[in-house]
């Protein structure tokens, strides 16, 4: 805000910005009532024909995000535009450009497969003979072919999910948000949507943006991710990048206790070979220079306070540590922040 003005829709200075981007924002900012601030200058850019993670806690402002860019809710102030449309200006064009699956499904469970695809396709005004073709390629294209006359709620959960992106892709959009697309499914539900999503970007060349609570999620699938917390942007990049960015290894223990002596921690960061530790629960982790010299160290001050260790291994970085560098927290699987950097 400037001066009692929201600045939105900066017009063909803010557009040239956004370039030959499939996705950008810039200085978001988005206030609710009673002051609660969501997003705080967030912004970002996603290439076309790449997967994208938004990657932070509950709260941390990944939903709220995802709806200003697909014109759900306006911004406070900043600028966003999808395949160079303004999401503020030209609403409507930005819809035909994006699909959206959501974190709670949107399948109707009483209709089948066909008639849930059908009727999104009248939706999008396709006409019936349009409609007929992208339902059977769409179940087709992911495996639902067998089940497409079932209601469904006889459905898996993978199943669901599935049938869920084929009606965000019944109109053939540009770009697909996917918000929280595996959670609650079990692993190998989980893992076959993984192979569904690269298949879009990689066969396809669709601009997928997904939010999620898994850290391995977003190694797995993304091209490049947006680490947010409290609204501000922490770190972007790929995930190679951002891991091969901390030098050293990792060590994580696992405790016979959740209960450490007071003065236990105070004697971890005297430790010359230990550079951050925390220790959340059961679960002990470190960031050293190297974690041959570091492990005895550490096991050592353990063991003189006499603390069971259940494990132990030595690993080289991966995202939790990028998350841990970065915003001073474990990034609990949850969504949520346990324990402090030391």
């Amino acid at each position: 805000m400037t001066g009692g003005r929201t600045l939105l829709g900066q017009g063909a200075a803010a557009r040239q910005r956004a370039g030959g981007a499939a996705i950008a924002a810039d200085g978001l900012v988005k206030i609710y009532k009673g002051g609660v601030r969501a997003l705080d200058g967030f912004g970002f850019t996603v290439a076309a024909g790449s997967i994208f993670a938004l990657l932070g806690p509950n709260g941390a402002g990944k939903s709220t995000t995802v709806k200003i860019l697909t014109t759900l809710s306006r911004p406070t102030a900043g600028d966003a535009f999808i395949a160079g449309f303004d999401v503020l200006r030209e609403p409507g064009e930005v819809r035909r450009m994006i699909g959206v699956v959501g974190q709670r499904s949107g399948v109707d469970g009483a209709a089948t497969a066909v008639e849930n695809l059908r009727l999104q396709g009248r939706v999008h005004g396709l006409g019936a003979k349009r409609t007929s073709v992208r339902t059977a390629e769409l179940l087709e294209r992911f495996r639902l072919t067998d089940a497409a006359n079932r209601p469904a709620r006889t459905y898996s959960g993978g199943m669901r999910r599935k049938l869920d992106i084929a009606i965000g892709l019944v109109h053939r959009p540009r770009v697909l948000f996917l918000d929280e697309p595996t959670t609650g499914l079990d692993p190998e539900a989980r893992a076959d949507l993984w192979r569904e999503i690269q298949a879009l970007s990689e066969q396809d060349a669709l601009t997928v943006l997904l939010t999620t609570h898994y850290l391995e999620e977003a190694d797995r699938l993304a091209d490049r991710l947006a680490l947010i917390d409290r609204g501000r942007l922490v770190v972007e990049g790929a995930p190679e990048e951002l891991k091969a960015g901390l030098q050293g290894d990792t060590v994580q223990i696992e405790l016979g206790t959740e209960s450490l002596p007071e003065l236990l921690p105070a004697e971890l960061e005297q430790l010359d070979a230990v550079r951050t530790f925390t220790a959340a629960g059961d679960r002990f982790r470190a960031q050293v220079e190297h974690g041959a010299t570091a492990l005895p160290a550490i096991l050592s001050v353990l063991e003189g306070y006499r603390v069971p260790v259940v494990s132990a291994t030595v690993s080289r970085p991966s995202l939790d540590d990028v998350y841990l560098q970065y915003v001073g927290h474990v990034y609990d699987r949850s969504g949520l922040d346990e324990g402090e950097a030391r």
